[in-house]
């Protein structure tokens, strides 16, 4: 299969081209940049210079491909500030690639976050048949899925917040090890009871080629290893590795504490991935994020 991947230089990229390229696929990867084309070309992807902005070349690439795994997202906008920004540029380029797919079959595999589930309220771990509210990256998740009515074989893979590896240079579990770093404790809200997910890079590079190759129509999929670990585990982990205290950090302090994870740090966001598991034949093979911890250079 020729698949054309966005965002195929960076850190999920890094694990999925070299996955489909495993597997016998041929992949043609955006590169907005000749450090980016250097980068793909060096995993073993043909590189296609242009970027979200540039739509037609996205409609003619999709085209030209017997299937699409999207990755890129406007990361600079919503460092700005320009969150609204961000999820409009993702919606055109959903819809430059839905041009090219519509009524053909073909797989579009896109990325979305188990994080779309945590303010529902559900009282029990996130199942991949729940649905989001809309608004804010939930519109594309939506915008995806719903491409099935339109003769896609749209899916969505929610990837855990913690995506964690030795592929991993500047993800979440980066950061909290740099603010634990910065302000002398590893900090958790509350009573640090909430759950995160998290799963190691190469097995979302597993999951994405298993969507691209048989997921239905209109599915979501869950990439957690670790389905939900208390937030305060985390910190623990931290901390034992830097030789600091752990400190629950109050509500009112969070923002200031953690920065742009501020908002996120609270929330509950237990998962299921046992469609995941049973549908796609998929089984996390690498080490949780605590074990991950203990192996991996994180701590340098």
């Amino acid at each position: 299969m020729r698949v054309f991947v966005t965002g195929a230089s960076g850190h999920l990229g890094s694990a999925i081209v070299p996955e489909l390229i495993a597997a016998g696929h041929d992949v043609v990867a955006l590169a907005r940049s000749d450090a980016a084309a250097a980068a793909v070309t060096a995993l073993g992807a043909t590189a296609r210079r242009g970027d979200l902005a540039g739509l037609d070349g996205l409609q003619e690439a999709a085209a030209a491909s017997d299937g699409v795994i999207h990755l890129a997202f406007s990361h600079e906008e919503m460092r700005s500030g320009n969150f609204e920004g961000a999820v409009a540029t993702e919606l055109a380029v959903l819809g430059a690639l839905a041009e090219a797919l519509a009524q053909t079959g073909k797989p579009l595999v896109a990325a979305s976050g188990t994080l779309v589930l945590a303010g529902l309220g559900l009282g029990r771990p996130g199942a991949e048949e729940d649905e989001p509210v809309p608004g804010g990256r939930a519109d594309a998740e939506i915008a995806v899925v719903g491409l099935a009515e339109r003769g896609v074989r749209s899916s969505v893979v929610r990837i855990s917040p913690i995506t964690h590896s030795e592929l991993d240079h500047h993800g979440f579990a980066r950061v909290l090890i740099a603010t634990a770093r910065k302000t002398g404790v590893a900090g958790y809200p509350g009573d640090g009871a909430n759950r995160w997910p998290a799963v190691h890079t190469r097995d979302v590079g597993r999951l994405f080629r298993l969507a691209l190759e048989k997921a239905p129509a209109g599915t979501r999929w869950h990439a957690a290893g670790d389905e939900g670990i208390p937030v305060r585990d985390i910190a623990q982990s931290i901390a034992d590795h830097l030789g600091i205290p752990t400190a629950s950090i109050p509500d009112d302090q969070l923002p200031t504490h953690f920065g742009f994870l501020g908002s996120l740090i609270g929330l509950d966001n237990p998962v299921s991935t046992a469609t995941t598991r049973r549908v796609l034949g998929w089984e996390p093979a690498h080490p949780g994020l605590l074990a991950d911890f203990d192996t991996v250079d994180y701590f340098g």
